[in-house]
């Protein structure tokens, strides 16, 4: 195992230490302990960018299942750099900022750190699997690990309310990517992700890509919120607030992120890629920003904005994706510029709204309440958070001189690019005037958090407490990353050659660095992208001076929940009451329908495997010689057993039992089988004791009424059932006309004493090839003798005798 895979493993090995460390760190916030492995994990990844920045990539691999081809394989390239530098950077701020959040005094802080670093460890391992199982391993446990932090005050309705949706949503997702790897795994016999990209152009002419794209997608959508996945988001601001800092700035919301750009050099060869994320991006981008605008919870503006920025991202790689359909070099360079958007912009997001997600926890923090419909006149009693709200408000919106000013006049740049050239004919200009929009939108709820928040007059009655700034340590996070907003945007080159590019490149492997190469400005010139943020700034700030008058004439903009929420919640109603029904259609308390139900299924799958294999053909010139004295044993039971059914008297039911369990002894013995005439015998004699001593403490026997519909029934199931044990038997010993049914028992023979070491077979079997099968069938039977026996002394009472 390599450094890397330790290094991945590290966070979920920390995790393991917590509820001991805790007994040792009484007195001092156990934050601190948990912070030094984000910060050693961001040195120890950095150390990487010079190599990497090159245009190399980083690979190690662990074996861990090789019949199943299941291996740990690690893959750090410029995209995974970037996201690992994300998750252990942010991180690291995230556990410092929570250090004075969070009261170890009231809360559980050993929970929400396993929690935290159980989150970053299944990040790290999503983006830098090259695996798509183990991808999905790691997929899947940042949802666990997010629905525990997003319902960690599990005292609230509201916190676990998010927690179940968030899971309920994602999980759908992942299953659903899971279900795209295993097609695409069945087309190119590979899990790896870089093999699959190099079979791409094979790919793409199975009849099981297009079906896998979408899966897979489904999967990339729900966990980056978008719509019509998008409702889970709003619904986890319920989560303390360094969670929603964490995981839906800058981590959890942007794993479908990196499986979007991961796999679009692999899907990004069809059409139908660029049109989905597109279209679906664009979708997102304005509804998210309508639907912050509706809000009064400072937490739900920003879900929502997170959700309207996600799509932008999402636009952003629809259009660079385009790099893979067109065949110019002019062509690819104007779409990888698009790209290049993307990657600028989710670094932008991450410090912006990470940063505005910590200032609204202050003032949550500090004041009690998160409603706009209270807050306001803060500016000076706050003034440091007010001056970081500024800052990171003024990033979102587009305004100079912040890093989201670049990224956003990047982007106009791309949406004009499309037009110009004309490739999505009929769209040329919607789709530029959309993304205008919605920039319009962004700016009007940046500017309805900043001027409801801090300005105007303050009302000391709206509040719980006394209102102050928040002290320094809870200050320090959001201070730094408002310090990268303001230098990101004065030095936007600071990092495009050493993250930017590399990142660019992982994802658009054709091209080379001298390509992908670009030097930004701040100032680039009067431009028509200038004009466009001109424009939005004046519509903006017009739209907020009449908010209130739409506010007062359209229901519209008081509504603060979609109907997609409604719909959620009654289909979850509709399935929970649908659920209820087959349960009860099932679960009706009676053995006899519960043994129906399974001989049912059983003659099903049965009948229809000869059904559909016709694998049945009896040979009776090849069967062996049966003594006479063989069949008349074979007689005896037959008829034995037709009797039981019959009979009245109790005592001689169990003597005929036990006589057809002596003739199946006598049959064994006969050909040979000794160990297993032995212990039938065995169970026959101790089954028949068992029955003879409770015999006793059995009620009269009483005969059961029993409908002639409902006898029917049982006589129609139990010849069905012998004729089903009929045909599986002489389909060991005959061949179908389409299928061959090799026997199971010629592995064994081959096998038992080479793997297993023993000469008989049978012991074999049960000691070796299903040794853990014996194993639990004896746990199960002692777990089921002591229940026995509970029931049977809670029933006694005390004192009496079993």
């Amino acid at each position: 195992m390599s450094i890397l895979h330790l290094a991945i493993l590290s966070p979920f090995l920390i995790a393991i230490t917590i509820p001991f460390i805790r007994y040792l760190m009484r007195n001092v916030h156990i934050g601190w302990y948990v912070l030094a492995t984000p910060l050693i994990l961001f040195l120890y990844f950095f150390q990487f960018v010079s190599e990497i920045r090159t245009g190399k990539s980083i690979s190690h691999q662990v074996e861990w299942v090789p019949s199943l081809d299941l291996n740990f394989s690690a893959y750090l390239d410029g995209l995974g750099l970037l996201f690992a530098l994300l998750i252990t950077g942010m991180g690291a701020l995230v556990i410092l900022y929570s250090i004075f959040y969070l009261d170890k005094r009231k809360e559980k802080l050993h929970n929400f750190y396993v929690y935290l670093l159980l989150f970053m460890g299944a990040m790290l391992g999503i983006v830098t699997s090259d695996h798509l199982m183990i991808l999905y391993v790691f997929w899947e446990l940042t949802t666990l690990a997010s629905a525990l932090l997003i319902g960690f005050w599990f005292h609230r309705e509201k916190s676990t309310y998010g927690a179940r949706k968030s899971l309920l949503i994602t999980v759908f997702g992942g299953f659903s990517m899971m279900a795209g790897f295993l097609l695409l795994y069945i087309e190119a016999q590979t899990f790896s992700i870089q093999a699959l990209i190099n079979q791409s152009e094979t790919l793409m002419s199975s009849p099981l890509f297009i079906p896998a794209m979408l899966l897979v997608l489904l999967g990339a959508f729900t966990k980056s919120a978008q719509f019509p996945f998008h409702i889970w988001l709003p619904d986890a601001m319920e989560a303390p607030t360094p969670v929603s800092a964490y995981l839906h700035s800058a981590t959890m919301v942007k794993a479908g992120i990196y499986l979007m750009a991961r796999l679009t050099p692999l899907f990004g060869l069809t059409e139908s890629w660029s049109w989905l994320l597109l279209s679906i991006g664009l979708l997102t981008l304005l509804w998210g920003a309508i639907s912050a605008i509706r809000q009064t919870d400072l937490k739900a503006i920003l879900a929502y904005s997170t959700i309207s920025q996600l799509g932008l991202i999402v636009v952003l790689l629809g259009i660079g994706s385009k790099t893979f359909l067109v065949t110019s070099m002019e062509s690819k360079e104007i779409y990888a510029a698009a790209i290049l958007t993307a990657i600028i912009h989710l670094i932008n997001h991450a410090t912006f709204k990470g940063s505005l997600f910590m200032v609204v926890g202050i003032i949550d923090h500090e004041t009690g309440t998160r409603s706009i419909k209270k807050l306001g006149g803060l500016m000076a009693l706050m003034p440091v958070s007010c001056t970081l709200s500024i800052i990171g408000l003024a990033a979102m919106a587009g305004i100079p001189p912040f890093n989201g000013f670049i990224s956003k006049e990047m982007f106009f740049t791309n949406l004009l690019s499309i037009g110009e050239m004309g490739i999505h004919s009929g769209l040329e200009f919607m789709i530029p005037f959309v993304g205008w929009v919605a920039s319009v939108g962004t700016f009007l709820y940046c500017s309805i958090i900043f001027f409801r928040t801090f300005t105007g007059d303050f009302d000391a009655s709206q509040y719980d407490k006394k209102v102050h700034e928040a002290p320094i340590g809870m200050l320090i996070s959001p201070i730094i990353l408002a310090a990268l907003v303001l230098i990101l945007g004065i030095f936007p080159n600071l990092w495009m050659s050493s993250i930017v590019e590399p990142t660019v490149l992982s994802i658009l492997p054709e091209l080379n660095l001298e390509q992908i190469q670009t030097k930004l400005s701040l100032w680039h010139g009067i431009n028509l992208e200038l004009m466009m943020s001109l424009a939005v700034i004046i519509l903006g700030f017009f739209l907020y001076r009449k908010l209130p008058f739409f506010q007062n004439k359209y229901s519209f903009f008081k509504k603060e929940r979609e109907p997609l929420h409604t719909l959620f919640d009654r289909s979850i109603e509709g399935l929970d009451v649908s659920s209820k029904w087959i349960t009860n259609l099932q679960m009706t308390g009676s053995l006899r329908d519960y043994m129906v139900f399974m001989l049912l299924f059983i003659i099903g799958v049965v009948g229809y495997t000869f059904y559909r294999f016709n694998s049945v053909s009896l040979q009776l010139s090849e069967a062996s010689y049966v003594p006479p004295y063989v069949i008349g044993i074979l007689l005896i039971l037959i008829i034995s057993t037709l009797a039981i059914p019959f009979m009245k008297n109790r005592i001689t039911l169990i003597i005929v039992l036990g006589l057809v369990g002596l003739s199946i002894s006598l049959i064994f013995a006969i050909f040979s089988a000794q160990d297993l005439a032995l212990t039938q015998l065995l169970v026959e004699t101790v089954t028949i004791m068992l029955l003879l001593l409770t015999f006793r403490y059995l009620p009269a026997f009483k005969p059961e009424f029993r409908s002639k519909r409902k006898k029917g029934i049982n006589l129609l199931i139990s010849i069905s059932v012998g004729l089903g044990v009929f045909l599986i038997g002489a389909s060991a010993f005959s061949f179908g006309n389409e299928v061959d049914f090799d026997p199971v028992s010629d592995f064994y023979i081959e096998n038992a004493y080479e793997l297993g070491g023993g000469t008989n077979i049978v012991n074999v079997i049960l000691v070796d090839f299903r040794a853990l099968d014996t194993l639990l069938e004896v746990l199960v039977l002692g777990i089921v003798g002591l229940a026995i026996i509970t029931l049977v002394r809670h029933r006694l009472g005390r004192g009496e005798d079993v």
